[in-house]
């Protein structure tokens, strides 16, 4: 089989209808292999001799989509110098566009030296090849028709996530085919997408859909990462979320899924992990990046470069100091952006990929490159602003065109409903968390609220588990955050006490109202809205089962149709959802400020009720007249105006509401909690607020 000289970019595989030009970085190598398998998985072995700028290329006529390949790498073996090439290990093409399958630990030793279990095995190459133990790389036709669909580009401020994994959402689901259910395809099945448009969510946050590597030891305890926080192909989508195949046709099917999300009005944003790699420690296997070029693709401790630098807690860091690091990062970001028409990401430990060299650098290259390249810059971009390295809690510290998720945000409000309250924070967090953004020239949609993710526990189990039960992750139950800041009111777990359940499902409300009609953008977990529980599991990370699955057929449909109703509140009313922070001042000749704070006396409140450490009850008045921002079309936008009462105390509450001045008459919208007064209220009216409750009213016209 001839190998012609081919060209250095791009790299990974690209057909061009008459054969395939192979591309790959590898600045230590000192040879490349190409190796091409048949169906029948026989090997031949190309040597790429070409090398230009470090990357090894050749150009092989005749082979196309379909081709199954994978890398040899050649090299030096002295992991004390930070090098572990080993021609005897397959690898997984970094560029790969499709892998397909998972590792087949139990089919060869994927360890690059013999595991003899002593604490410098590693030292010693190993001689077994594990060729059947590696996936293969595919070459992909990259064509696609995508006919009318077209990204929906929602504003931030009209923006609604839905935090969700591609497996679990129809995994359990009854009405999407059962060949479909768990994959690319049933997510976008139309049983799927209805229930979407019908909650009104505006994007999906997709868990990770890089392709995954289940670690090893996951195996011996019978489970698999299901989180899939364990990437191994940064350009290649998950093989095993395929109903159609794993040759390939995994893209087609990913790409018709982000399509038909599209079509339905729906944003797609990609949990991405740049951060680390599946192969560990340097007690780990050998899949890819650490055979390719481990000195470069890997943080190295500079005095001992046999260990690596871990700020992510999984035994390695990815360096995107590198250039060639981060140009694959890029590449990766765009060719979803450009090629899949993902909509944005969220990065994971994003704090991780702002280390320049030790310390979290705001202007490191990552950013710099972002923020310069014209299609990047318009992506939505958030971040998990933090690591599990020194000074990795960066909350508040990264620059425009980021949002963040808020951490501070989760905790003030969870403390607040548990009655551990600080309403001077929470009115920060509900009011967009200006103290945090608001001085670098950032907005609101820079806080991406949330009160539950896939990260700990689901809603319904933080209003019933005091403590986390992860004993089915087998680490007895020493994994997972201690920090639930949850309550179980009075019986942990499950309870068949009324008055329990009724408190709890109060709860859910007052969370998920807070959540909604909070300045910045709401993230809601999938399942919270149906009550979805994992059982007290506060670490789910492994439970590829029905402990993390979506359980339709015992679904809270009433509370279903709460936050349906909420999510149309949020969307038919701006004034919950502002463009710019709340100033506390009158702008726009309204006569009365856009926001002002109350006691449940109706008068303003003082800087001591501010910092009163009992304070558990506090209420808003949002002016709708009092919104600066205009719409697309040059209009200015008028709302109605709206009372919030907050009560998280464990006794009723009686409310004074605010003088004429603010409004005349109000009308109940929603409230959480029993004995709703009814019709129109006068100002001045007491109104009674039950325990743990809020209510939400509507200045009459």
């Amino acid at each position: 089989m001839d190998v012609w000289p081919g060209r250095p970019f791009p790299l990974g595989p690209s057909w061009d209808g008459q054969g395939t030009n192979f591309s790959l970085f590898s600045e230590n190598a000192q040879r490349v292999e190409l190796c091409l398998f048949d169906d029948d998985d026989r090997e031949t072995r190309l040597e790429l001799g070409e090398r230009t700028a470090f990357n090894w290329h050749g150009y092989v006529p005749g082979v196309g989509p379909g081709q199954r390949y994978g890398y040899r790498v050649h090299g030096r073996y002295d992991p004390t110098s930070g090098h572990r090439f080993n021609p005897h290990k397959l690898l997984i093409d970094p560029y790969a566009k499709a892998v397909e399958g998972p590792i087949g630990w139990e089919l060869g030793n994927t360890l690059p030296y013999v595991p003899s279990g002593e604490p410098d095995a590693d030292l010693e190459p190993d001689d077994e090849d594990d060729v059947d133990a590696i996936p293969k790389c595919v070459v992909v036709d990259p064509y696609f028709d995508w006919e009318d669909a077209h990204p929906p580009a929602h504003s931030w401020s009209d923006t609604v996530i839905y935090e969700v994994h591609v497996k679990g959402f129809t995994r359990r689901h009854g009405a999407v085919r059962e060949d479909l259910r768990g994959t690319y395809a049933g997510l976008a099945s139309e049983p799927a997408l209805e229930y979407l448009r019908e909650l009104g969510v505006s994007a999906v946050e997709l868990l990770p859909i890089h392709h995954i590597a289940d670690e090893g030891f996951l195996r011996d305890r019978g489970l698999t990462n299901y989180w899939g926080y364990s990437s191994i192909g940064f350009l290649a989508p998950h093989a095993l979320y395929a109903a159609t195949g794993t040759r390939g046709e995994q893209v087609r099917e990913f790409k018709g899924m982000v399509k038909a999300l599209h079509r339905a009005g729906i944003e797609v944003i990609l949990d991405v992990v740049y951060n680390h790699t599946a192969e560990g420690n340097h007690l780990g296997p050998m899949l890819s990046f650490r055979g390719v070029d481990n000195a470069s693709y890997y943080r190295l401790v500079p005095e001992t470069p046999r260990f690596y630098i871990d700020f992510t807690g999984t035994g390695n860091s990815l360096n995107p100091v590198h250039p060639s690091v981060l140009r694959l990062i890029m590449d990766s970001l765009r060719y979803f952006v450009s090629e899949c028409h993902v909509d944005g990401f969220r990065f994971d430990l994003a704090a991780a990929l702002a280390r320049e060299f030790y310390d979290v650098d705001r202007l490191s290259a990552f950013f710099d490159t972002i923020h310069q390249d014209p299609v990047l810059s318009q992506a939505k971009l958030i971040a998990e602003p933090w690591d599990v390295g020194p000074g990795g809690y960066q909350v508040g510290n990264f620059p425009v065109l980021w949002a963040e998720w808020n951490g501070l945000y989760r905790d003030i409000v969870r403390d607040f409903w548990r009655a551990h309250p600080n309403v001077a924070q929470f009115a920060s967090r509900f009011t967009g968390s200006s103290d945090l953004y608001q001085s670098e020239g950032r907005t609101p949609s820079a806080s991406i609220n949330f009160v539950t993710a896939h990260d700990g526990f689901t809603l319904r189990d933080l209003v019933s588990y005091n403590e986390k039960h992860n004993e089915a992750n087998g680490e007895q139950n020493h994994d997972g955050t201690d920090d639930n800041r949850s309550w179980n009111h009075g019986v942990e777990g499950e309870a068949d006490d009324p008055q329990v359940n009724a408190v709890r499902a109060r709860q859910q409300r007052n969370f998920l109202v807070t959540l909604l009609l909070s300045q910045g953008v709401p993230m809601l977990l999938g399942g919270d809205e149906l009550g979805r529980t994992q059982r007290g599991n506060n670490n789910a990370w492994c439970q590829d089962n029905e402990l993390s699955w979506f359980d339709w057929e015992h679904a809270d449909t009433e509370l279903t149709r709460f936050v349906q109703r909420l999510i149309r509140l949020r969307r038919e009313h701006p004034v919950f959802r502002r463009a710019t922070f709340l100033t506390g001042q009158e702008t726009r000749g309204s006569g009365l400020p856009d926001v002002w704070w109350f006691r449940p006396d109706g008068r303003r409140m003082t800087q001591r009720d501010w910092q009163r450490e009992d304070g558990r009850t506090l209420g808003v008045f949002l002016n709708g007249a009092e919104i600066p921002s205009r719409t697309p079309t040059g209009e200015e936008i008028a709302d109605d105006s709206f009372l919030l009462l907050f009560n998280a105390g464990s006794e009723p509450v009686t409310f004074t509401l605010p003088t004429r001045r603010f409004g005349a008459r109000w009308v109940v919208e929603l409230a959480t909690g029993e004995g709703v007064p009814e019709g129109v209220v006068a100002a001045r009216t007491a109104v009674a607020l039950q325990d743990r409750s809020l209510m939400l009213l509507r200045r009459a016209q």
